[in-house]
């Protein structure tokens, strides 16, 4: 009874400290008081969340504060000063001292080429620049390593590190191109970025003229790529410190391990302007005595200047046009989120439709929570304001994984695969990017062929989709397919010579563009081809007029053989000299029972290894025997009575899907099973 007592006793106490002082318990307040915090005696704690927006709240108030994330058990391991664990009590939440999390601790030797001790998959700066390098020298017509400036430790003359950017392109193929550009490594402890962005560069390079995608990219398009904006910070965070700001001696102190700036808060645009950073030197979020004071920020800014025209008014209301290009993405880690403008205020930017579009689509990709910054973030001075506010570049934050210093599986299996797609997807609409993402994507390009001799015949098929974004924070409007075309060799925005649109029907049996996601064919006709690679664009548009990204597939075309042998997929009875069995059947591929059989065959047997085995011997085997049928017309009525087993099976998967199907046939030959068996009795 007097334990029940002192509880209730308590519990009367805090509820009139929050009737006094109310202000304890503002959100505002709170996040002011977790970044003004005048303490740095700190300790690893544990923070419990009943949900997943009490955890973005915990986010928005401590965000430097927080080192990992565990959801399914709901808590953030955190570093934080008294005053920020009391803060955390007050606010109600359940708060413990770590015993266990312990931080990599060993010391990298400078210039090892191991990665960071207990971290291999993590490049250490020297390993990063050694690669880019390699990259450059063993790709001259692709890529070139440039210097853009200096770390604050080098132009103090303490050591320090170049500031260094990997650009990609084809230097062969000339002209204005529109610019994608990827920063990582702004706050030193966020391992996982700068990886993914040298990841991303050797995908590229290594798959040119591999892969049809990468190639036109690179051909059409350039990739910049930064992979470390705050190199002495980085180095040591490889240590084992949560080093987020760079190592500016001038604040804190020489030696303190809390000096230096946060370079994500020391942009001009909006800098200090609305209490989303600090002005005490020793602070996580430190914004530096004046905007760009750091020469980290001064490099990166003058280069985005250089490389991206000035495409929206000074005014904070005014929207850049809709035909602005390039895309900028600023790599963070970490909470699993896609951020775009703005940061410094809960408004909605002037482009903010067209760039929540544009992040449902990267969210698609990654899997994260698509949100504007402020919804995370109260901050000011940020990189994704400035890239949006003073050039009017749709800009992003991509906040990586759910750690800091994310494990090497984690990186490998989920972050990697995750958010290489999106990456892509950035580049590949840096031509109008507040206007492609709006259209559908093109995806499951294929070619009955990838070989054949000029002349012939082979078909193209692709998936048009308008459902791809990622709609756990509001929804997206989709729309009807309305067309799919394709361009061989030249796309679109070249003049010369001059592009030609081929278009593409819908593969389904009824051949009308009615659903949000077609599956489209054409015949593809290789006549005069010259011989060797050639690269087909695939993209389409939905009945807003909007036209989505391109996609593209490469066809080879071979020296001429005297005998042409059947291409796997071509079911129209082209590209082999002969006819098929459908086509000998029905006596042409329009016909309706035709096109259901192909549509089976593009959606289930092709997308499967003993599909495709069928189909190869089904191409080998039945021309002879189709010509035979083809001359005996009471024959090709024999066999179109015996494919109708088969057509309506198709239909029938192809309508309910082969779980369905499957189970109706059980059902009604267990029916007919019963009834032969009731009638025997």
């Amino acid at each position: 009874m007097i334990k029940l007592r002192r509880i209730l006793m308590f519990s009367l106490i805090m509820v009139i400290a929050a009737l006094m002082f109310p202000q304890l318990y503002d959100e505002s307040n709170l996040t002011q008081a977790a970044a003004g915090s005048g303490s740095y005696d700190k300790q690893i704690v544990r923070a419990y969340f009943p949900d997943r927006h009490t955890a973005n709240k915990i986010s928005i108030s401590f965000e430097g504060a927080i080192i990992e994330t565990n959801y399914d058990e709901k808590y953030h391991i955190m570093e934080v000063t008294p005053e920020q664990m009391d803060l955390l009590a007050d606010a109600g939440l359940e708060v413990e001292i770590d015993t266990k999390w312990t931080p990599p601790a060993l010391l990298v030797p400078q210039g090892t080429i191991n990665g960071i001790t207990g971290y291999p998959c993590y490049e250490t700066v020297e390993e990063t620049y050694a690669k880019a390098q390699a990259i450059a020298d063993d790709n001259p017509n692709l890529a070139s390593w440039i210097d853009i400036g200096d770390s604050w430790e080098k132009t103090a003359g303490l050591g320090g590190y170049d500031m260094m950017v990997l650009v990609l392109t084809n230097s062969a193929i000339t002209g204005d191109k529109p610019k994608f550009f990827a920063t990582a490594a702004v706050h030193a402890n966020e391992y996982t970025t700068a990886p993914l962005c040298l990841f991303f560069a050797k995908y590229l390079v290594n798959n040119y003229a591999i892969d049809a995608d990468a190639t036109w990219i690179l051909d059409y398009h350039e990739v910049h790529l930064m992979f470390i904006v705050n190199p002495d910070g980085r180095k040591k965070a490889e240590t084992g410190l949560s080093w987020r700001k760079n190592t500016n001696q001038n604040y804190c102190g020489v030696t303190s391990n809390h000096r230096g700036a946060d370079l994500n808060r020391n942009f001009e645009y909006n800098w200090g302007c609305c209490g989303g950073s600090s002005g005490d030197p020793c602070n996580d979020y430190y914004r530096g005595p004046e905007a760009a004071s750091e020469p980290e920020i001064q490099a990166v800014q003058a280069y985005m200047r250089s490389i991206f025209p000035d495409q929206r008014k000074s005014s904070s209301s005014a929207a850049a046009p809709d035909e602005a290009t390039g895309v900028f993405i600023d790599l963070h880690s970490y909470g699993e989120k896609v951020l775009w403008p703005w940061s410094y205020t809960s408004s909605l930017a002037p482009n903010g439709v067209q760039m929540q579009t544009l992040g449902r689509k990267f969210a698609y990709w990654n899997g994260y929570m698509p949100l504007q910054g402020f919804g995370l973030y109260s901050d000011d001075g940020s990189s994704k304001d400035f890239g949006y506010g003073e050039l009017g570049v749709p800009s992003f934050v991509f906040e990586l994984g759910t750690a800091y210093f994310q494990s090497c599986s984690d990186y490998e299996n989920n972050i990697v695969p995750d958010n290489l797609p999106a990456m892509i997807y950035a580049a590949k609409v840096a031509r109008a990017p507040y206007m492609i993402p709006a259209g559908p994507n093109t995806y499951n390009l294929a070619i009955s062929a990838d070989n054949v001799p000029s002349g012939t015949s082979v078909t193209l098929t692709a998936t048009v989709d308008d459902t791809q974004f990622n709609n756990s924070n509001g929804t997206e409007l989709t729309q009807n397919i309305a067309a799919a075309e394709y361009f061989i060799d030249t796309p679109p925005w070249i003049n010369n010579p001059t592009p030609v649109a081929i278009p593409m029907s819908p593969s389904d049996a009824d051949g009308i563009f009615n659903n949000k996601v077609e599956i489209v064919e054409s015949q593809v006709d290789t006549t005069d081809w010259s011989e060797g690679q050639h690269i087909i664009f695939v993209h389409g548009r939905d009945v807003n007029g909007n036209w989505g990204a391109f996609s593209a597939v490469f066809l080879n075309i071979e020296n001429p053989t005297p005998a042409i042998a059947p291409s796997v997929g071509d079911g129209s009875g082209g590209g082999g000299g002969g006819c098929f069995l459908a086509t000998a059947a029905y006596g042409s591929s329009m016909a309706l029972h035709f096109k259901v059989l192909r549509e089976f065959r593009n959606r289930f047997l092709l997308e499967n290894s003993m599909g495709k085995a069928f189909v190869n011997l089904y191409y080998k085997y039945s021309p002879p025997i189709a010509d035979f049928i083809a001359k005996h017309d009471n024959i090709r009525t024999i066999l179109r009575v015996s494919l109708l087993p088969m057509v309506g099976m198709s239909w029938f998967v192809l309508k309910i899907g082969i779980a369905a199907t499957v189970s109706l046939m059980l059902f009604l030959s267990i029916g007919m099973i019963a009834l032969i068996i009731s009638r025997r009795k």
